[in-house]
């Protein structure tokens, strides 16, 4: 007798094909006894109708299971799960009892409670997601990344695939990053000056790691990327804020005593101001007189749609002052996490050997994968395609906030992703983005990206890398509607 086909069903949140998720349903029943060793499972028939999926979608689930032993066949009887399936386990875990140490005193609490706010995971199911540093799905080429991973799975690249490259990185990939992403920049690099990073964060992390300690100071923008400012604050060291303008940051208000400048002139965070080339090259200047070394955050220069950006900073750098930090996580997907760093060869050096003690080196695979998807031309049409798709939204945005009469804070003059925008003083947006979240819009408050304790409530920002161009007049005014609710309410 099979086992009833009522007690199968398909959870409506879970991920992959259905062809996957009938076979986890199966696999779970079996890990957990609920399918024992012998018992025969309801026909391909009986659960395809059941599940209201196709019957080829069970036969083949079925059949990848037989081939990893979870099931067996007989003849014409059907399918049984395998007498060489794995058991449940055969005992029955313990009640936890009460924790007895005192972990604020074990740990410090060195990493929790900072400013970096957290990104609603359910994105995907409001209708206007204004929200920052999501990948439309629709832009990317699916079966192009597809093949390249088949590629890189192939027998040719096993080694790559199946080595440990202890400290090292896929050459591919380096030679990839060093002859036609860096020129773009205006940046020559050897090899030994370039690192794999699991996004910039890593790099930001591994750069404050090395360059810091407790008795050293560190200059940020003010407001400035929040994860960055929680980064620096974990390593103990001294802190200068330092407000930007239209320009970016001021190098004259870099203060005596700095050692390292953390900044990012190309597409400041968040406000998109581009620092000019003048004052790059007066905050070469400046970091020359303080012998400091700069960390320059290039991370949103693929999105250069309007014109050609400026050339990066350290494409001016003679002294080796800069380190440049670059990502793929704008330009392919948030959650690849693969980015890289260029620095001089000690400083590299460095960096290499504090990966490697975390983390070894980011999978091979997924290395080997982007090298493909960049060298087959994939990587370059994925940008013409999103600058093409970001342009229009920008422009459908803009006259959506011009007709609405929202105030544009900063814009970005090469393109980006996102507008920074200012609410009438007095408009907490941090109170309005929970209102309306409740309508299907999101917003990211501004409040997280400053410091101190004065911090405006006023700005927010708003992107258009994710949502579709149809909808953005709709979901801007919303957010029109929501702030002029809030001024009235103010003014009675």
């Amino acid at each position: 007798m099979a086992a009833p086909v009522e007690t199968f069903f398909l959870d409506p949140d879970a991920q992959g094909t259905l062809q996957a998720q009938i076979q986890q349903m199966i696999a779970e029943a079996i890990l957990s006894g609920r399918l024992p060793r012998g018992e025969k499972l309801p026909s391909t028939r009986k659960l395809s109708t059941h599940l209201g999926v196709s019957r080829i979608t069970v036969t083949l689930a079925y059949t990848e299971l037989q081939a990893n032993d979870y099931l067996s066949s007989k003849g014409r009887s059907g399918f049984y799960v395998s007498e060489n399936a794995p058991e449940p386990p055969s005992f029955q875990p313990r009640a936890r009892g009460e924790d007895k140490v005192d972990w604020h005193r074990a740990i410090g609490n060195h990493f929790t409670g900072g400013s970096t706010p957290k990104k609603p995971q359910n994105w995907r199911q409001q209708k206007y997601p204004f929200i920052y540093g999501q990948a439309d799905p629709k832009l990317f080429d699916h079966n192009a990344w597809r093949l390249c991973a088949l590629r890189a799975l192939g027998h040719k690249d096993h080694e790559v695939m199946m080595g440990d490259y202890y400290d090292q990185d896929d050459p591919q990939l380096i030679e990839f990053i060093a002859r036609h992403i860096l020129p773009r920049r205006g940046i020559l690099a050897r090899p030994e000056e370039i690192l794999i990073t699991l996004g910039a964060q890593n790099a930001l992390w591994m750069a404050a790691q090395i360059l810091l300690t407790q008795r050293r100071t560190a200059a940020i923008e003010d407001p400035c990327y929040y994860s960055l400012r929680d980064v620096l604050t974990q390593s103990r060291c001294h802190l200068v804020n330092i407000p930007v303008d239209r320009d970016g940051l001021p190098p004259e208000m870099l203060p005596d005593g700095t050692d390292v400048i953390f900044s990012t002139p190309s597409h400041h965070s968040p406000t998109t101001a581009t620092m000019p080339i003048e004052r790059r090259k007066a905050l070469l200047a400046r970091a020359k007189e303080l012998d400091a070394v700069i960390v320059e955050d290039d991370y949103d220069f693929e999105m250069s749609f309007l014109k050609p950006p400026s050339p990066a900073l350290k494409s001016l750098d003679r002294e080796g002052r800069v380190i440049y930090v670059g990502s793929f996580s704008k330009s392919l997907f948030p959650g690849l996490r693969l980015g890289y760093m260029v620095g001089s060869e000690p400083f590299i050096r460095e960096a290499r050997a504090l990966r490697s003690a975390v983390l070894r080196h980011p999978p091979g695979l997924i290395q080997r994968t982007v090298a493909y998807f960049l060298s087959l031309g994939h990587y370059d049409a994925l940008i013409r395609r999103m600058g093409s798709a970001y342009q229009e939204r920008r422009e459908v945005m803009n006259l959506a906030i011009e007709d609405t009469g929202l105030s544009i804070a900063g814009r970005g003059v090469f393109g980006g992703s996102a507008f920074w925008m200012r609410a009438p003083d007095g408009v907490d947006m941090g109170q309005l983005a929970g209102s309306l979240n409740t309508k299907g819009v999101l917003i990211e408050p501004g409040t997280p990206f400053f410091r101190g304790p004065n911090q405006p409530t006023n700005f927010y920002r708003i992107a258009y890398s994710s949502i579709p161009a149809t909808r953005i007049p709709e979901g801007i005014s919303l957010i029109a509607d929501e702030i002029t609710a809030a001024v009235n309410s103010g003014a009675r």
